[in-house]
């Protein structure tokens, strides 16, 4: 399809080069643009691809806007964009009203003021998600995944703000046992297991004969939950049965690599495993998994929007199995 609006495009842009549409735009060639030499706006290439993929899918609605001799005053995206997109001409608009002076000026303005809008963050939310319900590619809306994954957590977080009473979490009771070590839960093809990641056993428990094709591990981190997870002091969570601040290096260091040689032994070859840590740590996890795996895959640093664990970085190690 997009294939076939180029060239459509192209076509009838060379045919109707001059011509007046509505009697503000025409459609000049790409070949009679010059680029405003004091253009300070950049476009990085991801950005022109962008701006290209909306042209082909929405059309060119948005004219050039020149001056009498062919300057462009606004629009230098869509220019490169339209040559990417190989059309030989573009809808434009004349501003002959402006001196030398407000074109400079309007240069700046059409793309500083721009900056200036913001967004209801809870109604885009809903927009970007009716888009992604009807498999529509939401990225030609210029919000890139992470960024709409980051706008759905906003949304998320202030719905949750404004939920009532009914809505609220009982704390657990301390004389009310939901499960206890050894237990195992069955949720169709998938079982749980309240265990420990220590005991050979458990595995054997949960997988039988089986092998995992892929891992991921979120230990303790070895710091206390008090003082570090709080929910800003409102809420207060026991703390870890193991690694929760008393180990010394050594101890934690053998703590993690015994846990990984279990996942190792209980994984297939070439299998991945994702190990979450905080980066006060990340010194004996990358030492046990020395001692336990055969590579180091990646280092990845969860950048969060939020302060946690005393940072606003956490840190992911992914190892192989070979």
């Amino acid at each position: 399809m997009s294939n076939t609006f180029h060239n459509k495009s192209a076509i009838e842009t060379e045919n109707n080069a001059g011509a007046s549409l509505d009697g503000q735009a025409e459609i000049v060639p790409l070949t009679g643009l010059t680029p405003y030499k004091g253009n300070a706006r950049t476009h990085s290439k991801a950005q022109i691809r962008q701006i290209a993929d909306s042209i082909a899918r929405f059309g060119f609605n948005s004219p050039i806007l020149i001056d009498d001799e062919g300057q462009i005053v606004a629009g230098h995206g869509r220019v490169a964009a339209a040559k990417q997109l190989d059309l030989s001409a573009v809808p434009a608009r004349r501003l002959s009203h402006l001196s030398e002076a407000e074109k400079r000026a309007y240069v700046l303005a059409d793309n500083k003021l721009a900056e200036k809008g913001g967004w209801d963050r809870e109604t885009l939310a809903i927009e970007l998600q009716g888009l992604i319900d009807v498999d529509f590619d939401v990225e030609l809306t210029g919000f890139e995944v992470p960024e709409i994954d980051v706008i759905f957590e906003d949304a998320d977080a202030a719905q949750a703000e404004s939920d009532g009473p009914e809505d609220d979490i009982p704390e657990p009771r301390a004389d009310a046992c939901i499960t206890r070590p050894g237990d195992v839960w069955v949720l169709g093809k998938h079982r749980i297991i309240c265990g420990n990641a220590l005991n050979h056993s458990d595995y054997v428990r949960v997988l039988g004969e089986e092998k995992a094709e892929f891992v991921f591990t979120d230990p303790p981190y070895n710091v206390r939950i008090e003082g570090n997870v709080c929910g800003k002091g409102a809420i207060h969570h026991r703390e870890f049965a193991m690694a929760s601040g008393e180990m010394t290096q050594k101890a934690f260091t053998d703590f993690l690599a015994t846990t990984f040689r279990h996942l190792v032994a209980h994984s297939t070859d070439g299998s991945i495993h994702d190990v979450c840590m905080d980066w006060r740590h990340i010194a004996e996890m990358m030492d046990a998994g020395n001692q336990a795996y055969s590579e180091l895959k990646n280092l990845c640093v969860w950048t969060k929007k939020n302060a946690g664990m005393g940072t606003f970085y956490r840190w992911c190690g992914y190892w192989t199995r070979w």
